[in-house]
């Protein structure tokens, strides 16, 4: 493959006339001859130029986004409501994909997905990539995997895809942190636990651990409350633990719905947050902010979360090939009255 040198050298001039003639460029003069010359050259040796290559992988690239076919698969709440904070993370992945005109071609929460029919039909038609919010079920999950050729998680712990989120354990231990700090050393946990459906496997309640270890303080298992995401169950779990009389001074609820459906058991029992119990969230969702009182907690960038894992499954359906990537975004401590 001859190159422009070869090009110049055949047409006695510079490399940048060559470059000037194949780009059309006016800015500088020069005759006709010289054009010519230099055009006599580039099909004499045959000459591809690179720009021209790199201009037509480029509309390639576009052209096969603009088609791309991509789907979500979204968490929802134990209850089926959609989660505020998984929401959110929607909400920039949508963003992301509709500034290259890409609108999602579904969104399906897990639990529908348990149908088979459902499964079936909704990996019927072929997709280019899925964001994925939900851990899954082995099963479900490998079967999706044949389905789809990129997949991208959202706090998934999928060691065999890319994965979007926070570092939970980190947050766990700065949230409990921030209890000690503040002078409590009964703390309490209330949180919910994955596909595995142990608690402990929850890295935020393994920070909560930490935290209290390295403090010297107790870990009493009565104050860890396993709602499994449940508000209702988080809020009849800390009633009956309010009328038992025997509770903490402090809770870090690892979730704002969480921390929010706690408080509300709070209020009914006349038990005052902050001055008898305080709680800490986490993840900064909007309502978070006007609950009574204002709960302090970690914000989770979580629009960014979206924009990113977009961005990286783009890349990939642009055919870019690494290892699996783990990208971890910092989360910002809000201090409000709860605490």
């Amino acid at each position: 493959m001859s190159t422009i040198r070869e090009v110049a050298k055949l047409a006695n001039v510079s490399i940048a006339t060559v470059s000037r003639v194949l780009n059309n460029d006016t800015k500088y003069k020069m005759t006709e001859e010289t054009k010519k010359r230099v055009l006599d050259a580039v099909n004499q040796l045959n000459y591809t130029p690179v720009t021209v290559q790199r201009k037509k992988t480029h509309k390639s690239n576009a052209e096969a986004l603009l088609n791309a076919k991509i789907g979500c698969i979204l968490r929802v709440t134990k209850k089926g409501y959609n989660d505020p904070y998984y929401m959110s993370i929607l909400a920039g992945v949508e963003k992301q994909l509709r500034e290259l005109g890409i609108d999602l071609a579904f969104i399906k929460s897990a639990p529908i997905l348990q149908d088979k029919n459902h499964l079936s039909a909704a990996f019927s038609d072929s997709l280019d990539g899925l964001v994925l919010m939900e851990p899954l079920s082995d099963n479900i999950y490998q079967y999706i995997k044949k389905h789809v050729p990129h997949i991208i998680g959202i706090d998934t712990l999928r060691d065999d895809i890319d994965d979007v989120g926070y570092d939970h354990l980190q947050n766990g231990i700065l949230a409990t942190k921030h209890l000690i700090d503040k002078g409590h050393k009964e703390i309490g946990f209330i949180g919910g636990s994955g596909e595995s459906g142990d608690i402990k496997d929850s890295q935020r309640y393994q920070g909560y651990i930490i935290a209290m270890h390295k403090a010297g303080l107790p870990v009493h298992k009565e104050w860890v409350i396993d709602c499994g995401w449940n508000e209702d169950e988080c809020a009849g779990k800390v009633d009956e633990l309010c009328k038992s009389n025997h509770y903490p001074t402090a809770f870090f609820a690892a979730s704002d719905l969480m921390a929010m459906a706690a408080m509300k058991s709070f209020y009914t029992n006349g038990i005052p947050v902050p001055m008898r119990v305080a709680v800490i969230g986490m993840s900064d969702i909007e309502m978070s902010q006007y609950s009574n009182p204002p709960l302090t907690t970690y914000h989770v960038p979580k629009e960014e979360i979206g924009k990113v894992a977009a961005n990286l499954l783009l890349a990939r359906i642009k055919g870019y090939e690494t290892l699996p990537q783990k990208i971890i975004l910092p989360t910002t401590f809000v201090e409000r009255s709860s605490t």
